[in-house]
């Protein structure tokens, strides 16, 4: 096994709680009577070249949630999947054409809570051989790597905020390179982070 490998297995095996958009906002009322969508996402950690690299995609600019940012490949959980782990890969075969063959799944991060009304579950898995990763246009307006270290590493983050419906909301952002990586996605990697460096 690769360090990288070594770590996130240790990593998965350590406790961890779940996560949500309300973790720096602790002042931000849940909706009442609120009813999560499941969903699920793939963190999908690349060891078939020099460095593990983590898969991302930015989302095409006229999707209705969250158009233009920075995500994992996944999406909801389907009446047809079997769990999360089965939408997770479904949606990245779909998304950036990876096989599901081709991912070796590690296990289930904590779950995620959206503030627009997801439940959302990471499923770590890892890629040994080179597959060529192909966007599809309508969903994915590009699909980029980010080295595990960077993302693994907690002085990488930080902590921004912005105006949300009319209050100022603080979330967790770690940039790489042109690429603005935030919300959900950053918060699911800094609970990562976390874990590998504990």
């Amino acid at each position: 096994m690769t360090p990288e490998e070594v770590a996130l297995r240790r990593a998965l095996a350590r406790p961890a709680r779940p996560s949500s958009d309300y973790d720096l906002n602790p002042d931000l009322a849940l909706p009442p009577g609120r009813k999560l969508r499941p969903a699920a996402v793939l963190v999908a950690v690349r060891l078939d070249g020099p460095g593990a690299r983590v898969i991302l995609t930015k989302r095409s600019s006229h999707l209705k949630h969250h158009p233009g940012q920075v995500a994992f490949p996944g999406g909801k959980i389907d009446a047809g999947d079997a769990g999360p782990e089965d939408a997770a890969l479904r949606e990245a075969r779909e998304e950036v054409d990876l096989p599901p063959s081709a991912v070796e799944i590690l296990g289930r991060l904590p779950a995620h809570e959206t503030v627009t009304g997801f439940s959302v579950t990471p499923v770590l898995g890892l890629i040994r051989k080179a597959h060529d990763l192909i966007p599809q246009e309508d969903e994915v307006a590009e699909v980029f790597e980010v080295p595990l270290s960077h993302l693994t590493d907690p002085a990488r983050f930080r902590i921004e905020r912005r105006r949300w419906q009319g209050v100022w909301r603080s979330y967790y952002a770690v940039p790489w390179g042109p690429y603005y990586i935030w919300g959900a996605t950053a918060r699911i990697l800094r609970g990562l982070a976390d874990r590998v460096a504990a």
